[in-house]
């Protein structure tokens, strides 16, 4: 159940420097994994909507409304802190996401890719879930991740255990080789199970997050 959120300074709104229209940038990040969702704009009425439900609501500017995230995709935003940066002119609002927060269906607004490298390791593991997302839904004919969803659960769970095994000996051998290959094999066999049960890798993330805490 989404509660409305606990703030160490009550009064930290009258600290915050609105544009001319009344308006602050609010940049929403997933708190398990600090991955950027969206940026949208707030004002102080949506600020106090969000304090009060424990879900983001922003101002559109285009409507010259204020709205809620998810209420008609049902993809809401459970708000885990918010912060202002030194200036106190621009929110960082951390959240649970439900669901996706791009309009479009993305994850995130910011799939565009303008510069730089190859995709980060977090990245490549929320692109694969991704994936075997489509492989569960679709089915398609040849796809050894088709043929793991059509047998069901007791073939998933009986590859993920063949894999936990071939990872104790490569690592009893001392193979490095054969520990990164059969360590790839155990952490797909795993995501095909966490797709089978709707387990998303931001859910496994927090649990890691909350032992380090």
């Amino acid at each position: 159940m989404t509660v409305a959120v606990e703030l160490m300074e009550p009064e930290f709104i009258s600290k915050l420097k609105f544009n001319a229209d009344g308006l602050i940038p609010a940049v929403v990040q997933e708190a398990a994994t600090g991955r950027v969702l969206m940026l949208a704009y707030m004002n102080r009425e949506s600020i106090e909507k969000t304090l009060e439900t424990g879900r983001t609501w922003f101002f559109s500017r285009s409507r010259q409304e204020l709205w809620q995230k998810g209420e008609t995709s049902g993809n809401f935003q459970a708000v885990r802190g918010i912060y202002y940066d030194c200036d106190a002119d621009t929110l960082l609002v951390r959240v649970d996401q439900t669901g996706y927060a791009c309009h479009t269906g993305a994850y995130s607004c910011f799939f565009n890719k303008a510069a730089g490298g190859e995709d980060t390791e977090e990245g490549l593991v929320e692109a694969l879930y991704n994936l075997i997302s489509r492989r569960f839904e679709e089915r398609p004919e040849g796809s050894y991740t088709s043929y793991l969803f059509n047998e069901g659960q007791d073939k998933i769970l009986k590859k993920v255990g063949e894999e936990t095994a071939e990872v104790i000996i490569g690592s009893k051998n001392n193979d490095l080789d054969e520990l990164r290959y059969e360590l790839g094999d155990l952490m797909y066999h795993c995501l095909v199970l966490m797709v089978f049960h709707g387990i998303k890798p931001a859910e496994i993330l927090e649990e890691l997050n909350k032992r380090r805490r």
